[in-house]
């Protein structure tokens, strides 16, 4: 089964390199990982999409929670989210396929952030399915040159935040979300 993890982290150096660490020496696979700061300058949230039972998410939670620069750990899969993720695609595009690749865009949202002649940058926002469906749907004449994405980012549903909606949260961090 798919997870989709909210880790609150110390923002140090080092954070980040320690749950990759703990990861890759338990044989656990990360998906995608995106990780920025918060409002908070001494916060940082992980987002971490990861594969398995729940008995295998229960190991990595109990890992996670030993290591000392991890504030927070919250399984967001069960929980009603808003989940995007960002693609950057650029491709190669003969001159019969503009036309449809343009409907494309527009079906899909996404936005041209550089053109020429025979080469475009596009952006896209939207769900992992959603982003999949469009690199399945590019138009005959249109080559995929490079992806770049963002893996999954998300938020809670509602009015609370990430740390409301946690059980436990280290006293000398403020509430983020």
């Amino acid at each position: 089964m798919r997870h989709v993890l909210s880790i609150l982290l110390q923002n140090e150096a080092g954070a980040l390199a320690r749950v990759a660490t703990m990861f890759a020496s338990r044989g656990f696979n990360i998906e995608s990982l995106s990780v920025a700061p918060t409002e908070d300058e001494r916060v940082s949230r992980l987002t971490l999409v990861t594969s398995g039972e729940d008995v295998t998410l229960g190991q990595i939670n109990k890992q996670l929670a030993k290591l000392v620069d991890v504030v927070a750990i919250a399984d967001r899969t069960s929980v009603a989210h808003v989940e995007r993720e960002l693609g950057l695609l650029k491709l190669r595009v003969a001159p019969g396929a503009v036309e449809p690749l343009a409907r494309e865009v527009g079906n899909f949202g996404a936005r041209v952030l550089d053109e020429d002649p025979d080469h475009m940058i596009l952006e896209l926002t939207g769900t992992e399915e959603q982003i999949d469906g469009f690199l399945a749907d590019l138009p005959t004449g249109v080559e995929l040159l490079t992806v770049a994405r963002s893996g999954a980012l998300v938020v809670s549903r509602g009015p609370g935040s990430l740390a409301e909606d946690l059980e436990f949260l280290f006293e000398d961090v403020g509430p983020v979300d």
